[in-house]
C-alpha cells in the first residue's frame, strides 16, 4: 500500500469524538495523525482531514452552523477544492453541509428525541475517499445525534448523480429522506455520514465494521 497518509483531526469547542478518530488512525491503521485546533490557519503537511462528531460550539443556532465559520474551515475549503480527502462524521457531516461542501441539510430527528443506538448501513457507492472497495458491504455501527435527519430538495437528482454513499437498512433511526445515512460530493473526495465508524473499529467495542471505512480511506489514498 506504500506510505500512509497523515491524518488531521479537527478539534472544535464541543468535539467529543476527536480522541476516538485519532486512536483509530494511530492504533488501528498505524498511520500518522494529529489534532488541528479550530483557530489554526494551516493544514500544511496533512493528507487527509477528519471533522469528528460532538457538539461544536454547543450546537448553538443549529448543529454545525457556527463551526462552519471557524478559521480552520477556510483551509478545509481550500483543501477540498484541491481534491484533498475530507470526511465528516456526525457533527462533522453537519458542518460540511453548513459549509456547502456537501449538498443537503441535517434536520431534527423525526421523533424529536436524541437517538443513540446501533444501526445497520449499506455502502451504496464505492470509489469515494471513505467507501473505496466497500460497495455493497453491510455494516453495524452506533449513532448518537438529535439532528441527523438528512434532507435534500432534489433527491432524484442526488440519486442519479451517485451522491448517496450510505443508506440505513431496516431501521431508519431519524426519518432521513430515503434512508440516507451519508453522501458525497461529485468528485468523491468529500464524504459525510451520521453513524460513528470510529466507535465500531475494534472487536472489543462490539463491532469492527467501522474499520472497513477507515481501511477504504487508505485504499483510496494508495490509488491516487
Amino acid at each position: 500500500m506504500g506510505a500512509l497518509p497523515r491524518f488531521a483531526v479537527i478539534r472544535f469547542p464541543g468535539s467529543n469524538c476527536d480522541d476516538d478518530v485519532l486512536r483509530v488512525a494511530r492504533d488501528v491503521l498505524h498511520a500518522r495523525a494529529d489534532f488541528v485546533w479550530h483557530k489554526d490557519h494551516s493544514l500544511a503537511g496533512f493528507d487527509f482531514v477528519f471533522l469528528p462528531g460532538g457538539f461544536s460550539y454547543g450546537d448553538y443556532l443549529r448543529a454545525g452552523a457556527m463551526a462552519r465559520f471557524s478559521p480552520i474551515m477556510d483551509e478545509v475549503l481550500r483543501f477540498a477544492a484541491a481534491g484533498g480527502p475530507v470526511v465528516g462524521i456526525c457533527n462533522g457531516f453537519q458542518i460540511l453541509c453548513e459549509a456547502g461542501l456537501l449538498e443537503g441539510a441535517l434536520l431534527r430527528n423525526a421523533a424529536l428525541r436524541f437517538a443513540a443506538r446501533e444501526v445497520t448501513i449499506r455502502v451504496e457507492r464505492g470509489g469515494t475517499c471513505f467507501s473505496d472497495g466497500a460497495v455493497g458491504r453491510i455494516l453495524r455501527m452506533p449513532i448518537a445525534h438529535a439532528d441527523g435527519r438528512y434532507h435534500h430538495d432534489a433527491p432524484d437528482r442526488l440519486e442519479a448523480e451517485g451522491k448517496v454513499v450510505f443508506r440505513y437498512v431496516g431501521d431508519n433511526p431519524n426519518g432521513a429522506l430515503r434512508d440516507i445515512a451519508g453522501v458525497t460530493n461529485e468528485r468523491g473526495n468529500v464524504v459525510g455520514l451520521m453513524p460513528h465508524p470510529e466507535r465500531a473499529s475494534e472487536p472489543i467495542l462490539g463491532s469492527d465494521g467501522g474499520r472497513t471505512l477507515f481501511e477504504s480511506a487508505l485504499r483510496w489514498w494508495s490509488r491516487r
